[in-house]
Order: C-alpha cells, then sequence, then structure tokens
C-alpha cells in the first residue's frame, strides 16, 4: 500500500530574514543606480569649475616642472579646464609619486615623472610608499630624453677616452655628482666608473640644479645630467658635454657622440617622463585623458619645446606606455643588480 503524499512544507519568514533581504535588494537598487550615473559621469569630465593637478616631484623652474607647464596650458585649452601644476619635490619623487597614488581615480590629480620614479625606485630603495604597478595608470608617455656625461672644463678632455685617461692618472681625486642616492645619475654614474675601472669619488646632492652648480663651479668634475639641465649648464661656457647615454644622437646636441660611438656599451638605457593617474581610473576618463594629451604633445610648439630641451615629445597608447614602463623596470633592476648596488 502506497504511502500518502505528503502535503509541502511552508516556511514563514523570520522578521531578520525579511530584513536582509530588504537590505540586499536596496543594496543592489544603489548599485544600479551607481553603475548608471557612472558613464554620465565619466562623459562629463571634466566638470566645469574643477581644476585638474599635474603633481611634479620636483622644484619651480626646472626642465621638467617646465614641461609639465607647457602641457598644462594646451591641455587647459583642448579640455576647457583649469590646469595647474603643483611642485611636491622630495624623496627622489617619491613624497609626490604616494600622494597620486592616494588620491581620487577621477582625472583630477595625474603625475609627470621620470621613468626613475616607477622603474628605478623601487629597486633603490628598500621603502618605496607605492607599488609602481598597482597604484597606478599609465596615460601616455611624455617626452623622451636621455642623460648626458657633462664635465667641467677645469679637466682637459675632450672626449670619453680622455676624460677617462685622466681620471687614471689622479686616481681618487676626481669627483662626479649625483641628484642623489639612487638616482638614475648615481647609477650610471657607479656603471661608467666599474666599466672604465677608474676611482672617482661619488658626490650625492639633493637635486640637479645644485650639482649643476658645483659642476659650473669647477668643485665637481663630471656628471651624468638630464639633457635640458647639461644644455643650460653649458651655455655658461664652463661645461662641455663628451656623450649621449642613448642608442643615437639627439637633435638638440646633433654634434654630441653616444657612449657606444665611443666605444663603450651598456649605458644606453631608456629615459622617459610620463603622465599616471591613480589606479583604477574610470576607461572613459582615461581615453579622454589620453586623447588630450597625445593631441597636446603633436603639437608643433610643444614639440619644439621638447626638442629644444633635448627631449622628444611623446604621445603614445596607456596599453603602449604600461608595456613601456615595465620593460624599463625589468632592464634598470637588471643593471641595479648587476651593479650590486644596496638599497638606501
Amino acid at each position: 500500500m502506497s504511502n500518502p503524499t505528503r502535503p509541502a512544507a511552508t516556511v514563514t519568514p523570520t522578521r531578520t530574514g525579511s530584513r536582509t533581504r530588504r537590505q540586499a535588494l536596496a543594496l543592489v537598487g544603489v548599485a544600479a543606480l551607481l553603475g548608471a550615473s557612472l558613464p554620465t559621469w565619466a562623459q562629463d569630465f571634466p566638470q566645469k569649475g574643477r581644476s585638474i593637478r599635474i603633481v611634479v616631484g620636483f622644484t619651480a623652474g626646472g626642465g621638467t616642472d617646465a614641461q609639465a607647464r607647457a602641457v598644462a596650458q594646451k591641455l587647459g585649452e583642448v579640455l576647457d579646464a583649469n590646469v595647474i601644476v603643483d611642485n611636491r619635490p622630495g624623496a627622489s619623487t617619491m613624497l609626490s609619486a604616494s600622494e597620486v597614488a592616494r588620491a581620487a581615480p577621477d582625472g583630477y590629480t595625474l603625475m609627470y615623472a621620470p621613468s626613475s620614479t616607477l622603474t628605478q625606485n623601487p629597486h633603490t630603495f628598500a621603502k618605496v610608499p607605492y607599488d609602481p604597478f598597482k597604484d597606478f595608470t599609465p596615460i601616455t608617455v611624455g617626452g623622451r630624453g636621455p642623460l648626458v656625461l657633462s664635465m667641467s672644463t677645469t679637466v682637459p678632455a675632450n672626449n670619453v677616452r680622455e676624460l677617462v685617461a685622466h681620471i687614471k692618472t689622479r686616481p681618487g681625486q676626481t669627483s662626479y655628482a649625483s641628484f642623489g642616492l639612487g638616482t638614475s645619475s648615481h647609477i650610471y654614474g657607479e656603471a661608467f666608473t666599474r666599466q672604465t675601472q677608474i676611482d672617482s669619488v661619488h658626490v650625492p646632492y639633493k637635486g640637479g640644479s645644485d650639482a649643476a652648480k658645483d659642476l659650473i663651479g669647477g668643485r665637481i668634475q663630471y656628471m651624468f645630467d638630464s639633457a635640458p639641465s647639461a644644455i643650460i649648464a653649458s651655455q655658461s661656457g664652463k661645461v662641455k658635454i663628451l656623450a649621449i647615454a642613448a642608442s643615437q644622437r639627439i637633435s638638440a646636441l646633433p654634434d654630441v657622440p653616444t657612449f657606444a660611438e665611443q666605444g663603450y656599451s651598456g649605458l644606453d638605457l631608456p629615459s622617459w617622463l610620463g603622465f599616471y593617474g591613480p589606479a583604477n581610473m574610470p576607461p572613459a576618463v582615461l581615453k579622454k585623458l589620453n586623447e588630450a594629451l597625445v593631441k597636446v604633445l603633436a603639437m608643433p610648439d610643444i614639440v619644439k619645446f621638447y626638442r629644444d630641451g633635448g627631449y622628444e615629445a611623446g604621445g603614445n597608447s596607456p596599453q603602449e606606455f604600461a608595456t613601456l614602463t615595465q620593460a624599463t623596470y625589468d632592464q634598470w633592476g637588471s643593471m641595479i643588480r648587476n651593479l650590486g648596488l644596496p638599497k638606501q
């Protein structure tokens, strides 16, 4: 005899279960509203009355600051917005970078930084207050420009080989400057010292401008400097530019040969400056900023401004710039490990 079919059990929702369901539905509603409003907000970027801030990790008046200000003016015209430059120097640009990493990813806080900020600092400093890949959104490369070897005219040399020969006759009596411990100028200086087997004294400064002053004054004998700074220093007549640390010559210094042309290899690592935002920027905002910056960097007067300073104006996609950042990070990391430089 078959058992009779039992009626389906019914469950009366508890007050707690009902409240949880209502909360869940409310959260779904809020998420839907936020999701619906985000594209409109992104499309309205930049909003009237809000300024876009470009943070620069150097003092006003230097080459990086000048480039940022030239681009900021044009970017403001393209976006019909107020674009300002905010100088936050210190700690080898780590102060400025950490501030941008903490900023809201809404497109109103950007960073214009040298490649060293994300590709060298993590290899040379024990405590870096940001992750070079997780904390930033690459927007576009701003300018490409190598470091150059500058020498005081108090040294009787006309090329790299003559400089090396002079130093070898005076072991321990020649000094070279850098922007600071762990900076690109220090790394290049150490690589040059190892390759040529010379005995030079490293004198770290707190920035390129102070080092350049002592180079002009003859208190130090040589340094690896940025092209714009070196060109300005050479105009004093007391500084001579001996070599370009790149794979080819630059238009601003057509008569200055590369290190490779003078028989020295391995001193041609990438050097550039670029625009970044905080991580997780909305795609629509990133697209608008990238297109605007690429447009500005292609303007003839901006191209000339960069070129006169020893740089080539950049402009590429966020994906291409992310790839460049990773590749440069790997190359500098390899050099620093090979040199055995301890983290500061």
